[in-house]
């Protein structure tokens, strides 16, 4: 796994530096929704250079693993692979367009749909979120871990822009201690992994893409993510979407938040 991970670490920081070239370009941005949709779902030409270099260096390094990205066109080839590359060459295009700084390449490798390397990495600030299965997980090469506080209201958690922006969480603002705003899916996982909040929670459905990483991460750094319904996720299914959404962190604070988040009643 080591190989592996030198390989993907090195593919990361080329598709970072990538991303940072296109940045202050006039690059061109489409919606990859119909019209007829009302969700913004934008692509850039970065997007896909970053996820084309990613592809690249990875397949050919690994010919017999499998591959499943946001921004490549899927094969059923990969549901016959024991091990499959799970990307997102950009996560976060909308902040990286807006030029806000919590955007991420993300890249994972599953093993019999069970995460086994992440690496997260975020190059404006320069954050490289990684870990291997049964080997820890780390921040810029130190070990991190999630923090361990469970009390639902004084708990720090992560959240959607978007999800706040459309009033999902206004039913949960008095239950924890704060609601902090996040653009990247990736990122948030990141974040809870290296204890700088406490909860990662989605409302909403997440593809496989933006978690996959962050999930190994979390697992390494002592904690854990679960579905909304309580379940485990896994991962290289025919379809990319979790669902109803997710949360992740400390074991117990996951236990506890997801009684809340998911309309049981909790008692202590």
């Amino acid at each position: 796994m080591i190989n592996e991970y030198k390989i993907a670490k090195s593919a990361v920081l080329k598709a970072g530096k990538i991303l940072l070239d296109y940045y202050s370009l006039d690059y061109n941005i489409s919606n990859k929704n119909s019209k007829k949709s009302d969700v913004y779902n934008p692509v850039t030409d970065a997007d896909k250079a970053a996820d084309k270099y990613l592809r690249t260096k990875l397949t050919t390094a690994f010919p017999d693993y499998g591959w499943f990205s946001e921004e490549t066109k899927d094969s059923n080839e990969r549901l016959k692979k024991e091990r499959v590359w799970i990307v997102d060459p950009l996560d976060g295009t909308k902040e990286y367009i807006n030029k806000i700084p919590m955007w991420v390449v993300s890249v994972a490798l599953v093993e019999n749909k069970k995460p086994i390397l992440g690496i997260i990495y975020n190059p404006i600030k320069k954050q490289i979120f990684s870990a291997i299965k049964g080997e820890g997980s780390k921040l810029n090469n130190k070990t991190i871990f999630c923090t361990k506080n469970h009390e639902i209201s004084k708990m720090t958690i992560l959240n959607s822009i978007t999800e706040t922006k459309n009033g999902l969480w206004i039913p949960f603002k008095n239950n924890f201690g704060k609601l902090e705003e996040v653009g990247s899916v990736a990122y948030k996982l990141g974040l809870v992994s290296s204890g700088k909040a406490d909860l990662f929670a989605t409302l909403r459905p997440k593809n496989e893409w933006d978690i996959c990483a962050g999930h190994c991460i979390i697992n390494e750094a002592g904690g854990k993510m679960l579905d909304l319904n309580g379940k485990k996720i896994s991962y290289n299914n025919p379809k990319s979407l979790i669902t109803p959404g997710m949360l992740a962190g400390y074991s117990k604070s996951v236990d506890n938040a997801i009684t809340i988040l998911s309309g049981d009643t909790i008692l202590w």
